[in-house]
C-alpha cells in the first residue's frame, strides 16, 4: 500500500513538473526521450526516463537520480544543462525525487537510441556549467514564507519548483540565465514570445481575476483567451491535470506579483495606418472576434482585452496571423477552436497593419507593429517544422 502510495504522488508530481512535455515524442512511447529541445544555443536531446537498464535510468541509483533532479550532475559525474530545469527543481525535495523515481520505475522499460545533441563548441563543453552555475544556480528546497498563507506558498512552490514557470515566462541574459530583475515579464523562445504573467495592466494578468487564471490553466480557455503554441501543450499535458486546489494556488500566487509599471513609449499612430488595418480587421477578423473586438467567451479570444496583442514582444500575435493556430482542447473544454493561416492571403504589411490596429482600438495604446517584424517572424517561422 506505502509503494502504491508514493507511486501515485509521483505520477502527480511528474504532472506538476511536466516532464512528459520534454520526455515523449509525441506519438511515442511515454517518458523514453528523444524529442529535441531547442534553446539559443542549439537543440538538447532528451534522455529516456523508463527504467530501461541500458538506455534508460534502471540502472541508476536512488542517488544518482536525486543529484541529477536537484543539482544537475549526470550520473557520470558531467554537469547537465539547464534545459533540464534543475534550478527549478532544486525546489523539490528528496521524498519528492524518489516518488516520482518510483512512478518512473512503474513504467513500461522503453529501449531507446538517443540522437546526439547539436551544441557547437563552445557550449558543448559541459565543464563550462561551472560557471553558469556560480552565476544562475542556488540549491536548495523551497521554504515557505511564514508571513503568507497555505495557499499562497503552495502556489509559489508550484510556480518556480516543479511547473518551472521561470523558464520560458522569465527573460534570459545572453548566458541563458534568468534576469531575475524581471521575474515572469515574458520571453522570447521557440519562435513564440511567452508572455507577462504578473499583474502589469497592459501586457500581464492585470485584469484577470485569479478565477480566470485558474480557468485558463485547467480547461485553456476563458472569457477573454485561449491558449495555443506550447502552453497548449503544457495545459494538455501539465496544468489540466492538476487538482483545482493547486491551479488555484498558482493564480492566487501569481495575482500577487506587481508587475512593473511601464507604459509603451508611444509614437503618434499613423492614420493611414489605422484606416488600412480597420479595413483589414472588418473584412478577415471580425466575424470571429466582433466588431468591438468582444470575441465569443471560452470560443474565440476578445481582441479588445488581449495582452497578448499588446505585448511588447509581438512574435506570437505575428505568428498565429501568419500561420494560423489551434488552441487546447481539454475534458471541460473539448471544442479547441481554430484560426486559419492568413500569411498567404495578406503581405508583412498588411499584417502589420491589423496588428497595429488591434492594439490601438477599443482603449488599447502600444507601439505599432512595423513590416520589417513581420517579415522577422515570417522568415523565422518558414524555416521551423512545428
Amino acid at each position: 500500500m506505502q509503494e502504491f502510495t508514493q507511486i501515485e504522488r509521483g505520477r502527480y508530481l511528474s504532472i506538476l513538473s511536466y516532464c512528459a512535455g520534454c520526455h515523449t515524442v509525441p506519438g511515442g512511447k511515454p517518458f523514453s526521450g528523444g524529442r529535441p529541445i531547442e534553446t539559443p544555443f542549439g537543440n538538447i536531446v532528451s534522455p529516456n526516463l523508463t527504467p530501461d537498464l541500458d538506455t534508460g535510468i534502471g540502472a541508476w541509483s536512488d542517488d544518482q537520480v536525486d543529484v541529477a533532479v536537484r543539482k544537475g550532475i549526470g550520473r557520470t559525474g558531467a554537469h547537465l544543462y539547464p534545459a533540464m530545469p534543475y534550478n527549478a527543481y532544486t525546489r523539490l525535495s528528496r521524498d519528492d525525487v524518489m516518488a516520482i523515481r518510483a512512478y518512473l520505475n512503474s513504467l513500461e522499460a522503453v529501449r531507446s537510441s538517443r540522437n546526439a545533441n547539436t551544441l557547437p563548441f563552445p557550449f558543448n563543453i559541459r565543464s563550462a556549467m561551472i560557471v553558469w552555475n556560480a552565476l544562475y544556480f542556488t540549491p536548495g528546497e523551497y521554504k515557505p514564507d511564514p508571513t503568507k498563507s497555505g495557499e499562497w506558498n503552495r502556489g509559489k512552490f508550484i510556480v518556480d519548483g516543479p511547473a518551472h514557470c521561470g523558464a520560458c515566462h522569465t527573460p534570459k541574459t545572453l548566458l541563458g540565465g534568468d534576469r531575475t530583475d524581471q521575474y515572469l515579464q515574458g520571453a522570447n523562445l521557440q519562435g513564440w514570445s511567452a508572455p507577462d504573467i504578473t499583474n502589469n495592466r497592459r501586457t500581464g494578468l492585470g485584469s484577470w481575476t485569479a478565477e480566470d487564471v485558474a480557468l485558463y490553466l485547467k480547461t485553456g480557455h476563458n472569457r477573454t483567451t485561449a491558449a495555443t503554441g506550447p502552453m497548449a501543450e503544457a495545459i494538455e499535458l501539465s496544468t489540466s491535470k492538476m487538482r483545482d486546489e493547486d491551479t488555484r494556488a498558482i493564480a492566487t500566487y501569481l495575482k500577487s506579483l506587481p508587475g512593473n509599471a511601464d507604459e509603451a513609449t508611444l509614437a503618434p499612430m499613423d492614420t493611414n495606418i489605422m484606416a488600412a488595418g480597420g479595413a483589414i480587421y472588418r473584412d478577415q477578423c471580425s466575424a470571429c472576434h466582433g466588431i468591438e473586438g468582444k470575441g465569443v467567451p471560452h470560443l474565440f479570444p476578445a481582441l479588445a482585452e488581449s495582452t497578448m496583442a499588446r505585448s511588447n514582444d509581438p512574435t506570437t500575435a505575428i505568428r498565429i496571423v501568419l500561420r494560423g493556430a489551434r488552441s487546447v482542447g481539454t475534458i471541460a473544454e473539448p471544442t479547441a477552436p481554430g484560426m486559419p493561416s492568413y500569411g498567404w492571403q495578406l503581405d508583412d504589411r498588411e499584417i502589420a497593419a491589423v496588428l497595429s490596429y488591434i492594439r490601438n482600438s477599443w482603449g488599447g495604446a502600444t507601439t505599432p507593429i512595423d513590416a520589417k517584424d513581420v517579415t522577422r517572424v515570417r522568415s523565422d517561422t518558414a524555416s521551423r517544422n512545428d
